[in-house]
């Protein structure tokens, strides 16, 4: 992955993470991308890691810098080769107390960190911009959790892809079982993939609908992964951010609630100079990007 480096500049936001790199590309000023930074472990998740990148997607696409879309990829051979059972600090097995204290309670303690870890990854789903993830080599386990909140999946002929938690005597806990059937659908071979923990290629992820694309070489995997963001990032951010809205929202509601999502949105969003900026620029030909104000940085408390 090191030619889509050859042009970049550190964002602001790099110095506040360890784990991460976050960068800009010279050729695609509207892209952010966010590489895992961890090589020596395959991209591992510590526990590091994991909050860094909740952290990391919560700001993304939210503070005004002109962000319209995030390329999330993977340092050195693998995009991500699970959680770091060797990071104590996750606690797996719950037994942080003494053999003393009931399971019950113990269940009670330990639920919060379940559902924190949950969290981590769901920012990426709900950072306000698209997330496409270029995928290479290994994404197993906790790498199908965080690829599954991405909107648009692409991958090298090298990737391969396992949910294999129950080879190691769990149920996956933070969001592939509920993510992936709403991706691929909820048919025999999901489950027997979830079930078996069975790893699978390029080839049936393409056909499966797991990713949209495959790369024809290892090393035309970064400018088709920056092409695909680049061709996002030429629409208006708030046309594109309202679709993602409805998109996620639909997912998990029923037709009619996601009409009347829409409507409630458009009946705002349609008030905008950015349909007239797009209807010039296609009147023109389209032969240069439409020039859009950026997004207005989210309020917080």
């Amino acid at each position: 992955m090191e030619g889509l480096y050859m042009s970049h500049e550190p964002h602001p936001f790099n110095k506040l993470f360890e784990t991460l790199i976050v960068c800009r590309l010279a050729n695609a000023p509207y892209v952010t991308v966010v590489c895992l930074d961890r090589p020596r472990k395959r991209n591992a998740m510590n526990a590091k890691m994991w909050k860094e990148i909740g952290d990391a997607f919560r700001l993304l696409g939210t503070t005004g810098d002109g962000c319209r879309c995030v390329l999330l990829l993977g340092q050195g051979r693998a995009f991500c080769a699970g959680i770091d059972t060797s990071d104590q600090s996750f606690n797996l097995t719950g037994k942080e107390t003494t053999d003393e204290v009931d399971v019950a309670r113990r269940a009670l303690a330990f639920r919060p960190q379940i559902l924190e870890m949950q969290r981590s990854l769901t920012a990426i789903e709900e950072c306000p911009v698209p997330v496409v993830a270029a995928i290479h080599g290994p994404c197993v386990g906790a790498g199908v959790d965080m690829t599954c909140c991405a909107d648009v999946r692409i991958c090298s002929p090298s990737a391969r892809f396992g949910v294999r938690e129950v080879r190691l005597g769990l149920a996956a806990d933070v969001g592939t079982l509920q993510r992936l059937p709403k991706i691929v659908g909820h048919g025999s071979r999901v489950r027997e993939i979830c079930f078996t923990g069975e790893d699978f290629g390029p080839d049936e992820a393409l056909r499966i609908g797991f990713v949209s694309r495959i790369s024809e070489t290892e090393s035309s995997l970064g400018p088709m992964a920056v092409s695909v963001c680049q061709a996002i990032a030429r629409n208006s951010p708030v046309a594109v951010t309202g679709t993602k809205l409805s998109l996620n929202y639909s997912r998990d509601h029923s037709v009619a609630d996601g009409l009347e999502h829409i409507a409630t949105h458009n009946a705002a969003a349609l008030i905008t100079d950015d349909i007239m900026t797009s209807f010039v620029s296609a009147a023109s030909g389209g032969n240069s990007a439409p020039d859009f104000v950026p997004l207005c940085p989210i309020s917080r408390l």
